[in-house]
């Protein structure tokens, strides 16, 4: 899946978007993609000076875009939004760097009626340097529209 098809499946943008394409998928079991992190994310001008490291918490967040691309496949999505409903034994390993290339994984382990699971992985160059298991919900968008008021 190229960018413009992955604008179709999540609702994140700029500078939240944080998958640039995907390179393997067996809708229903597992999803890989990458994010190619540049210097030029707006992040790094403060996380940190002089020592540019990607936060922990995007390198979750873009885990999670690919763990929602594969749940976005399931038959039953229409009308229904994903969120992040939990994350467990996150854990992680190494930083990320300017000109690295993110690889993320996601593994199904469970996904029927409102919530699923996956376990999502990131790695540089062969090393892993994020891991967990996210709990995704599934709302409908009347639900989130009437919430919003």
């Amino acid at each position: 899946m190229d960018i413009q098809q992955i604008l179709t499946r999540l609702p994140q943008r700029y500078p939240f978007l944080l998958v640039d394409r995907i390179v393997d998928m067996v809708p229903g079991e597992r999803i890989v993609g990458f994010k190619n992190v540049s210097i030029n994310e707006p992040f790094f001008a403060g996380h940190f000076p002089g020592n540019p490291v990607m936060p922990g918490v995007l390198v979750v967040e873009a885990m999670v875009q690919v763990a929602a691309i594969l749940v976005s496949f399931r038959p039953d999505i229409e009308g229904r939004l994903i969120h992040l409903a939990n994350l467990e034994r996150v854990r992680f390993r190494r930083t990320v760097r300017p000109g690295d290339q993110l690889i993320m994984s996601a593994v199904a382990l469970r996904g029927k009626g409102r919530f699923g699971k996956a376990h999502v992985t990131a790695t540089v160059e062969g090393m892993v340097v994020a891991e967990g298991i996210v709990t995704y919900g599934l709302v409908t968008v009347d639900a989130v529209t009437s919430a919003n008021r």
